[in-house]
């Protein structure tokens, strides 16, 4: 089977050394990746992330490109220039990252 892009989501927690933003409890990420199944995207995923000094939790899997279409997703252009530069390069691309942050009302 031939290397396709999956979207991923996923959520990370803190790490010393991670270079998220301080008073963060962690992140989002939106990742595409390549793989010839989507188990191998996440697993080459979490590898970069570890090696990036990142603390992977969770991963979610939203699919290649094909089954997001199919499933009415709309996919704008720079979103798919990054899944195409991730399938060119062989690479994991991380397109979006959202920190945590934790809402302290009524935190002491």
């Amino acid at each position: 089977m031939a290397q396709q892009v999956y979207t991923l989501l996923v959520e990370v927690g803190r790490k010393q050394g991670d270079g998220l933003p301080d008073g963060s409890t962690g992140a989002a990420l939106i990742c595409y990746a390549t793989g010839k199944d989507q188990a191998e995207a996440v697993r080459e995923t979490v590898a970069i992330l570890k090696q990036a000094d990142l603390a992977p939790l969770e991963v979610q899997g939203y699919g290649t490109l094909d089954e997001r279409l199919a499933e009415g997703h709309e996919i704008p252009d720079e979103e798919r220039a990054l899944m195409e530069r991730a399938l060119a390069e062989n690479a994991v691309i991380v397109a979006q990252m959202e920190p945590f942050f934790q809402d302290c009302d009524g935190c002491d």
